[in-house]
C-alpha cells in the first residue's frame, strides 16, 4: 500500500464507542479506519505525516434515517439532480449517512420516485430509501395532501417496496387503518423497517402494530395523540417498548427541549435516533417552496404549510442537532454521538460499516470546533470540507 492511501489524524480529542480520548489518532487505508485509539497507546506510522488536529473533536459521521431534502432540492421530486444536490447539502453539514424519505403522492409517481433514488443508493450515495406516506391517518396527516392518503393495501405496500428494487429501508404507516397490520407484518417478512408514525391510534393499536414487527416510531409526538392520564395513546406504547427507537426532531421547533429529555429518559438513550426531518430549504434559506404536491412558506427557519399552517418538516441539519444535544440537553459528546449516528446505524442494520469510529468500518467523521461548529467532513475517507484547515507534523511515535 502507499502512503497516498493512508491519512493519520494526530492530536484531537475523538469520540470512540469506549469513551472519549484525549490527543488520539485515526489511521484511515483506502477509506476505511484501521487504528482508533489515544496516541500513547499506538504505534508509530512510518511514512506517513500526520494531519495535526490539536484542539479539535472527531466524532463520527451522521446518520440520518428521515430527511425529505436539502440545498433547495427535494428527494420527492424524482430528479436525480435535485436528490444529489439534496444529499451533498446534508453531507457537508455533517450527513455522512443518508436515509432519503419520500411523501404522499400518486402511488405511481411515488414508485417512479423509488426508481430514481434505488440508483443513488446503488451509486452509494443514498444509504436506501424510506417511504412516509400514504398509509396514514388523514386526522394526522401534517404536511401530507389529504386526498392522496390511502390505506395500507398489503398489495400496494409491496408496490411501493417493490420500485425501490431491494434499497427500501423503511416505510412510515398507521396500524390502525384498515390492512395496517398485516402491512407491518408484510414488511417484516420482506426486511423492511416499519414505522408507526401520521397516526390516531390508541395505546392497544399501537402495542398490536409494535408485536406485529414495527420497531420505529416516526418523529415520536409529532402528528400523532398526545398523552392522556386515562388515554395513554401511542406515545406511551411506542416510549416504553424495547423493541422500538423512536425518532426525535431536535430542532427546536417540532418539540420542546423538555419534552426531548422526558423522550430520552423514558426510552433510554439506546432507543433514541436524532432526525432532521428537513424538506428542501434546509441550508437554503426562507422562501417559498414544494413539498410533494403542497406548498411550504419558511420563515425565519421554520416551515409551515401555506395552506392551513402545519409544520411541514423542518429545516434542520444534524450539525445544529449535535450542537443541540450538547449545549440545550445537556448530552455528553459520547451520548450525543450515539444518537446520531450509532442509534441509527444500528437500526438500519449498518452498524457493521457506520455510526462510530472503529477500526473496520468507513472513515466518515466530522470535525467540530470548542463551540461544537462543525470544521471539517470525512466521508469513506475522502475530505468532503475543510481539509486545508490542518497542517501535516512530522511522524512521531
Amino acid at each position: 500500500m502507499s502512503n497516498a492511501d493512508r491519512t493519520v489524524l494526530a492530536g484531537a480529542r475523538i469520540v470512540l464507542p469506549t469513551g472519549v480520548v484525549d490527543n488520539g489518532r485515526l489511521v484511515i487505508e483506502n477509506g476505511r479506519i484501521t487504528e482508533a485509539a489515544a496516541a500513547p497507546d499506538s504505534p508509530p506510522t512510518e511514512g506517513v505525516p500526520p494531519l495535526d488536529l490539536s484542539g479539535y473533536t472527531v466524532v463520527p459521521g451522521f446518520v440520518d434515517m428521515h430527511v425529505h431534502g436539502g440545498g433547495g432540492a427535494s428527494y420527492a421530486s424524482g430528479i436525480a439532480e435535485e436528490a444529489l444536490t439534496a444529499a451533498r447539502t446534508h453531507l457537508e453539514h455533517g450527513t455522512t449517512t443518508t436515509v432519503a424519505s419520500t411523501v404522499t403522492g400518486e402511488i405511481d409517481e411515488v414508485c417512479r420516485q423509488a426508481s430514481v433514488l434505488s440508483e443513488l443508493v446503488e451509486q452509494g450515495v443514498l444509504a436506501g430509501v424510506h417511504f412516509e406516506g400514504p398509509f396514514i391517518s388523514i386526522n394526522r396527516c401534517g404536511a401530507h395532501q389529504p386526498d392522496l392518503l390511502r390505506d395500507p393495501d398489503p398489495a400496494l405496500v409491496r408496490k411501493l417496496v417493490d420500485a425501490a428494487r431491494g434499497t427500501a429501508k423503511m416505510v412510515t404507516l398507521a396500524p390502525e387503518l384498515e390492512g395496517g397490520i398485516e402491512s407491518i407484518r408484510l414488511l417484516k417478512e420482506l426486511g423492511v423497517i416499519a414505522a408507526i408514525g401520521h397516526t390516531d391510534a390508541n395505546y392497544d393499536k399501537a402495542l398490536a402494530g409494535i408485536d406485529a414487527g414495527a420497531t420505529v416510531a416516526t418523529h415520536l409526538f409529532n402528528a400523532m395523540p398526545a398523552i392522556g392520564h386515562r388515554a395513554p395513546g401511542p406515545i406511551v406504547a411506542l416510549l416504553e417498548d424495547e423493541r422500538v427507537t423512536v425518532e426525535l426532531v431536535g430542532d427546536g421547533v417540532h418539540l420542546h427541549p423538555a419534552v426531548i429529555d422526558l423522550a430520552m429518559t423514558g426510552a433510554g438513550l439506546d432507543r433514541v435516533a436524532l432526525i432532521t426531518d428537513a424538506m428542501s430549504a434546509a441550508g437554503f434559506g426562507d422562501g417559498l417552496y414544494p413539498l410533494g404536491p403542497l406548498q411550504v412558506r419558511v420563515q425565519d427557519g421554520v416551515a409551515r404549510l401555506v395552506e392551513g399552517g402545519s409544520i411541514a418538516g423542518s429545516t434542520l441539519t444534524l450539525d445544529v442537532a449535535f450542537r443541540r444535544a450538547v449545549s440545550i440537553n445537556g448530552l455528553s459528546l459520547s451520548q450525543a454521538s450515539q444518537v446520531l449516528s450509532l442509534n441509527p446505524a444500528r437500526q438500519l442494520g449498518i452498524a457493521d460499516r457506520a455510526g462510530s469510529l472503529e477500526p473496520g468500518k468507513y472513515a466518515d467523521l466530522v470535525v467540530l470546533d470548542d463551540a461544537y461548529e462543525l470544521v471539517a467532513v470525512m466521508r469513506q475517507g475522502e475530505w468532503i470540507s475543510g481539509a486545508d484547515r490542518f497542517q501535516r507534523v512530522a511522524a512521531t511515535a
